[in-house]
């Protein structure tokens, strides 16, 4: 959803490539995080196509924002892009291959490696905090573009062991309950990341007028978040202005439940990326 006039270069994910050239020094270098730094936030991330890559005002803002954080000890990711009940991991091993759930884009894409570090002692707490019944682990499985998207970004050096969890389903009071059974890893220095799209319109491409829709959804969503409002979010499909057009289906935005749901305050959302790119909100948040 990356307008091709901010494109770095002709070469696909040029922006990318910059980005590691300058960037992965300070990324290696980054304080961890100790437990005298406190609850880690919970972070809900507009991840965007691959075309993300290309686009270096987009890395830059994740890149930062990820900067302006200690590192994490591990990374939890719900994605729009994995729907499995009940609730299942991706494979913890070193190695596991990302899935490239994409098609339509350049080759390159999908040669573009994000090798994170064995995650077995994360699956391992995950299992733990998740209840009695044991959590399937997809071996084969490795993180797909809304998980490994904007980490590239984030945490480019690929230092972090990453889990990513399904959604269990899109109805957003279990995403709800998911984000609280997650909320203790924050303490722990586990970032827990709900990763989606504030706003996820293909018809706004066709027709800009809508734009006025999605920036209304955008609108409501930041005055809800204020005010900690989560049952309102939940019922987004119902209180929020242009929510047909802006979620036309629903798995672009309930990962933001699960991220409401890890909050000790939910009225604490800070925005940290606030752009509209392509018609679509790229608003990117963070809870206390």
């Amino acid at each position: 959803m990356t307008p091709m006039h901010n494109l770095a270069s002709s070469t696909p994910a040029g922006a990318y490539d910059d980005l590691l050239a300058r960037a992965l020094p300070q990324a290696r270098e980054q304080r961890m995080w100790d437990p005298s730094y406190g609850p880690l936030p919970g972070l809900f991330v507009s991840h965007g196509a691959p075309f993300t890559l290309d686009d270096p005002q987009w890395l830059s803002d994740l890149f930062n924002w990820a900067q302006s954080m200690p590192k994490p000890r591990a990374i939890v990711v719900v994605s729009a892009h994995w729907e499995q009940a009940p609730v299942a991991m991706s494979g913890a091993a070193a190695g596991t291959p990302l899935y490239y759930d994409f098609s339509g884009f350049h080759p390159r894409y999908k040669t573009l490696p994000y090798a994170t570090p064995d995650a077995t002692d994360l699956a391992r707490r995950l299992g733990g905090v998740l209840g009695r019944t044991p959590v399937h682990e997809f071996t084969g499985r490795g993180l797909d573009h809304g998980a490994f998207i904007p980490l590239m970004a984030m945490y480019p050096a690929a230092d972090i062991p990453v889990v990513q969890l399904s959604m269990p389903s899109l109805d957003p009071d279990a995403l709800l309950t998911l984000g609280a059974r997650l909320r203790a890893l924050r303490e722990e220095g586990i970032l827990v990341l709900g990763s989606g799209f504030m706003t996820h319109s293909f018809a706004v491409f066709r027709r800009p007028e809508l734009a006025e829709a999605t920036t209304a959804f955008d609108t409501w969503a930041v005055e809800a978040l204020a005010r900690g409002d989560a049952d309102a979010l939940a019922d987004y499909r119902a209180q929020a202005p242009g929510a047909a057009v802006a979620h036309p289906t629903a798995e672009h935005f309930v990962p933001l439940l699960v991220t409401v749901g890890t909050a000790d305050d939910p009225a604490s959302a800070v925005s940290a990326i606030d752009r509209m790119v392509m018609g679509n909100s790229t608003r990117s948040v963070q809870l206390t």
